[in-house]
């Protein structure tokens, strides 16, 4: 650790570049080019432009020389479309973009450990495979298909995984002082499902509603119609968390709308429930549609729920507590309703989400992630990135690998 307490100046100034040109979505040129650029001075084989839909993403493979597993280490480097409220120096110069999430964080600890195996490969087996993804936050159309496509979905059907044994990653927690980990043991974070719904039917005068279809009434009497279904279907004894986010019908106030859209997310912990609602939402769109005599056209971004393997998880727990302590380490009971599309890296391959705490005791308030005034103790930085690197040391001595 003391090469990677070494690095601290160095992590902070990386993440403050990322965090003051932060990039959403799969438009993260500048950050791809950033990371690309100093995986390389470090003599590893990068790849750059991956992802068969968008390509967008980076990965660096470092080969310790000494045969072992493959162990992929993942961070994610979008932001999101929010608008910075912090005055530091380094704040967003993007309007309307923040890192309001901490992927700087991931990106520049994940650098730093690059750096650090790569100088200590002496000290580690197999192959690491660092994998820099964007579109974490959410999903976007693919060119391709028409498929709702995250990062992590675009890098794995890339072959960001193929022939790996390990996949592991790390989150920001401002709930958790700096220099403590959190691990849940198995049920991590929600499966959450991103879907979008779009009546169609037909413009009219506001005097004569018999010759129009109202594509807004469409859509107040699918909230309606959704809402019931949701309280009424699923188990209640299974968490369950569904929320409407935006609703767009009309353009003028004597018009009857002919179109209307709405979005929103549903978070559960089981795919059968993934499963059920999205069978509900299309259930109760076309029965709608057809009882107006309009239509409707539907997208889903399907979540997958997060579950940690037991294994990695008793791994993560060994690797945390020699980088932060014994007591620094802990188990975390309660899953989080928040989705994390590492969910799809653990559904292929045995490995461990965890979280670093960045609560920085001096401050009286620290805010949540996704809020305008987010920030973090940069003193975790190093913390990240000697956790990455602890995972590879045990996980390269792991028995029955290759």
């Amino acid at each position: 650790m003391a090469y990677i307490r070494s690095l601290k100046e160095e992590l902070i100034d990386i993440r403050r570049d990322l965090h003051r040109y932060p990039e959403v979505l799969f438009d993260v040129d500048r950050t791809a080019a950033k990371v690309a650029a100093y995986l390389t001075e470090l003599g590893l084989d990068v790849r750059e432009g991956v992802g068969k839909h968008f390509g967008k993403g980076v990965i660096g493979t470092l080969d310790s020389g000494r045969p072992g597993p493959v162990i992929v280490l993942r961070a994610d480097m979008d932001a999101l479309a929010i608008r910075e409220e912090n005055t530091f120096e380094h704040r967003s110069r993007n309007e309307g973009a923040m890192h309001a999430c901490g992927h700087d964080a991931h990106t520049a600890m994940l650098l730093g450990a690059a750096k650090a195996l790569a100088r200590f490969r002496e000290q580690w087996r197999g192959t690491v495979r660092f994998v820099f993804q964007p579109a974490e936050e959410s999903a976007l159309p693919s060119p391709l298909d028409g498929r709702m496509i995250s990062g992590g979905k675009d890098m794995i059907e890339d072959g960001a995984l193929a022939g790996a044994d390990y996949a592991f990653a790390l989150h920001v927690q401002p709930s958790l002082p700096v220099g403590t980990l959190g691990i849940h043991r198995r049920e991590s974070m929600a499966a959450s499902t991103h879907f979008r719904i779009a009546f169609q039917g037909l413009n009219g005068h506001h005097s004569t509603p018999h010759l129009a279809v109202d594509a807004l009434s469409m859509a107040a009497q699918f909230v309606t119609d959704v809402k019931i279904a949701v309280a009424t279907e699923l188990d209640p004894m299974q968490p369950a968390v569904f929320a409407f986010g935006t609703l767009h019908a009309g353009t003028a106030i004597n018009a009857i709308a002919g179109e209307s859209e709405l979005s929103g997310t549903y978070r559960v912990f089981r795919t059968e429930d993934v499963d059920k609602l999205h069978r509900v939402l299309e259930t109760r769109a076309a029965a709608i549609a057809g009882a107006y005599g309009g239509g409707y056209t539907s997208q889903y971004r399907l979540g997958t729920p997060l579950i940690n393997d037991p294994a990695a998880v008793e791994l993560s727990l060994r690797a945390g507590r020699r980088i932060l302590g014994e007591g620094n380490v802990v188990v975390l009971e309660k899953p989080s309703l928040a989705g994390e599309d590492f969910a799809l890296y653990l559904r292929e391959v045995p490995g461990a989400f965890a979280f670093l705490g960045v609560a920085d005791p001096a401050r009286e308030t620290m805010h949540p992630v996704h809020h305008p005034l987010f920030d973090l103790d940069e003193s975790a930085l190093p913390l990240g990135a000697g956790m990455f690197l602890q995972w590879v040391r045990e996980a390269s001595e792991e028995p029955n690998v290759r």
